[in-house]
């Protein structure tokens, strides 16, 4: 039987508490009944699974791909000033296209919870422009930037935000993420970054 032409590249493990819940000895055994070449781990703000995740998926002769949904502050990671009920960050893929790239994730990642801790570990622009060589870019969730301004209606913000993520990874590393969750805002998402998606030729 040929291998599935569907594979997860956006998925929480146990290490994403209270958000995740499959052991990665159990997504193994799933991903090879059915048949899947490849299989992402993007744990939240963390990189705790990925050497168990890397090894085991690996012996099991699935291809691994190493990421992590980060949290991306909506300025600077140094701000802490936000007030109750303020978005204080959103949600972004990061996929390791090569070695390159999971150095500069493990760098994200670390100066996440060393500099811009608040809340939850966040990295912020800044960071993404010093540290984006060798990764692929997922718009993320409906908590991610692009969804989340969609959403409030705010299409150029949105369209600006897509902008600058496409021309900082290049339109080949960015992609905007499309889920199905069986949410009435999901699909209001969908068929907006639809529309985005062939606005902008991602």
């Amino acid at each position: 039987m040929p291998s599935a032409d569907f594979v997860h590249l956006h998925l929480h493990s146990q290490y994403s508490l209270l958000d995740g819940a499959i052991r990665i000895s159990d997504l193994v055994a799933r991903a090879k009944e059915y048949k899947m070449p490849a299989v992402a781990i993007t744990d939240h703000g963390n990189l705790f699974g990925a050497m168990e995740f890397y090894s085991q998926v690996k012996a099991g002769g699935i291809k691994p791909i190493v990421g992590c949904e980060v949290y991306v502050a909506p300025g600077s990671r140094h701000d802490r000033s936000a007030r109750v009920g303020q978005v204080t960050s959103h949600h972004l893929v990061l996929l390791c296209e090569n070695e390159k790239g999971y150095r500069n994730l493990c760098k994200l990642v670390t100066t996440a919870f060393q500099e811009g801790f608040y809340y939850k570990p966040r990295i912020d622009r800044e960071l993404l422009e010093e540290f984006h060589e060798g990764l692929v870019c997922l718009s993320g969730c409906l908590s991610g930037q692009v969804p989340s301004l969609l959403l409030s209606g705010d299409k150029q913000a949105a369209r600006e935000t897509a902008e600058w993520f496409r021309d900082l990874f290049t339109p080949e590393r960015y992609y905007l993420e499309l889920q199905e969750n069986g949410l009435a805002e999901q699909r209001i998402a969908n068929a907006a970054l639809v529309e985005l998606a062939a606005e902008l030729d991602l």
